[in-house]
C-alpha cells in the first residue's frame, strides 16, 4: 500500500531546495508512527518519491509525495499522522491511499499549471507579447539539460497562456522529453519585448496527467 499526499509549499519555505525537502520528509515520516517501508541495502531510507521537483524560489499548491507503507493503513489515520509531522508552511491538502501497482506520480505527470506574477520595469512590455507568442508556430530557445544546452522549439510546449493584470497563467508541458519552465518562458517573452526579464514570483497551481482514455486530470484523480 502507498499513500499519495498532496501538500503545499508556502512562501516562507520557497528557498528550501528539493534535496533539503527530501531530507526533511525522510526525517518527518519517521516521527509519524506509521509503518513506513524502508529500502534495502547499505544505506536504508524510507521508500518515497515526488511527483515533480519544484525549483528553488517557487511556491506551490500542488506538490505530491508518494510514501510506501509496509502494512495497510486507513486514509484518515495516515493523513492525521503526516499532517502532525509537517510544519504549517508545508500543509497537507489531500491524501489518497493507492495499491502498490498504481504508477508512481513522476511517471504520470504530463503538464503543470502555473501562476506567474511579474514585478518592476518591463513587466507590462512582457505581458504585451503573450498574444504574439501564442500566434507563432516556432519560438527557438536554448534549454539547459543535464547533458548540456539544447536547442528547442518552445512554442508547442506552451499549451495555454493567459495574462492578468500583474502576470499570467500558463499550462506547460512537463515530461522527461518535453518540458519548459516558467522562467525560460519569461526570458523568451522578454527577448520578444526587447527588455530585461522582470522579477517574477512563480507559483505552481496543478500537476496534470492523462487517464487511460487520454483525458487530462489532476494527478490526485488518476
Amino acid at each position: 500500500m502507498r499513500a499519495m499526499i498532496r501538500f503545499a509549499k508556502r512562501p516562507r519555505l520557497r528557498f528550501i531546495s528539493h534535496l533539503d525537502l527530501q531530507r526533511f520528509f525522510q526525517r518527518a515520516v519517521n516521527r509519524t508512527g506509521l509503518p513506513i517501508a524502508w529500502s534495502q541495502g547499505f544505506n536504508p531510507h524510507p521508500v518515497m518519491s515526488f511527483g515533480s521537483a519544484l525549483a528553488l524560489g517557487w511556491t506551490s499548491d500542488y506538490e505530491i509525495i508518494d510514501i510506501k507503507l509496509s502494512a495497510p493503513m486507513g486514509r484518515k489515520r495516515t493523513e492525521d499522522a503526516i499532517r502532525a509531522a509537517l510544519p504549517e508552511d508545508l500543509p497537507v491538502l489531500e491524501v489518497r491511499m493507492v495499491d502498490d501497482r498504481h504508477p508512481a506520480p513522476m511517471a504520470l505527470v504530463k503538464m503543470a499549471d502555473y501562476r506567474v506574477t511579474l514585478e518592476g520595469e518591463g513587466a507590462g512590455a512582457v505581458l504585451a507579447q503573450i498574444s504574439a507568442f501564442m500566434a507563432r508556430e516556432n519560438v527557438p530557445a536554448v534549454k539547459k539539460t543535464k547533458s548540456g544546452e539544447k536547442e528547442i522549439n518552445a512554442r508547442p510546449m506552451v499549451i495555454s497562456m493567459e495574462p492578468f493584470e500583474s502576470g499570467f497563467n500558463a499550462r506547460l508541458m512537463l515530461t522527461e522529453r518535453e518540458s519548459i519552465k516558467p522562467d525560460l518562458l519569461i526570458s523568451l517573452l522578454s527577448d520578444m519585448a526587447g527588455v530585461e526579464p522582470p522579477e517574477a514570483a512563480i507559483h505552481r497551481l496543478l500537476l496534470l496527467g492523462e487517464d487511460g482514455e487520454g483525458n487530462l486530470k489532476p494527478l490526485m484523480e488518476l
